[in-house]
């Protein structure tokens, strides 16, 4: 299993691997440590049973990271590799599932290019002009002002407009990697 970095295409399906075998040792660990002191003592009453309780709570941790992430897949490796040709001037991420108070909204690419902020979800469930609203919020608290975030439910439609940033970004030739750096770590930080 190769590793995949956060904002990658596979992120989504790589973590949720990790996670399932994270909860299932983790899990184990537990009932081994319970298993063995009650057959030391022949009863449940006793110190390891404590330890093996506590050991619940990263096992239970774990397992939350396991559903939160079940129901989101990874971008699909064709639709990356069409992204990632028509987009060698911009900054891009993939596979995200952005979480605030009370929204879950996946999200499967986002490109930027200087102060424009495009995204693609292919979920139905996903409420667009919220998840931009709130990415907006986020960039606007930490310092980055005056952008434009659109957030599109079809695919077609982002990939020209994503096409269209590149050619654009590609004439202009402008050094804008870092603050676009700047702000896809941001996003990459409201992210699960």
């Amino acid at each position: 299993m190769r590793r995949a970095e956060k904002g990658s295409p596979g992120y989504l399906d790589y973590k949720k691997k990790i996670e399932i075998i994270r909860t299932i040792v983790y899990f184990a660990i537990v009932a081994a440590v319970f298993l063995l002191g009650y057959f030391q003592t022949g009863t449940r009453l006793n110190l390891l049973t404590v330890v093996a309780v506590l050991g619940c709570l990263p096992a239970s941790k774990a397992l939350v990271g396991v559903i939160t992430r079940l129901p989101h897949p990874s971008i699909e490796r064709g639709r990356a590799e069409e992204i990632a040709e028509k987009t060698r001037h911009l900054t891009v991420c993939y596979d995200m599932v952005i979480t605030s108070k009370n929204d879950i909204m996946p999200v499967d690419c986002i490109v930027i290019s200087g102060h424009n902020i495009f995204g693609y979800t292919r979920s139905k469930k996903t409420d667009l002009k919220t998840l931009g609203n709130y990415i907006r919020t986020m960039l606007t608290a930490n310092g980055f002002d005056g952008l434009t975030v659109k957030i599109l439910g079809e695919y077609k439609p982002f990939l020209t407009r994503a096409e269209g940033l590149d050619n654009i970004a590609a004439v202009e030739k402008e050094d804008t990697k870092e603050t676009e750096e700047a702000i896809k770590n941001v996003i990459l930080n409201i992210s699960l």
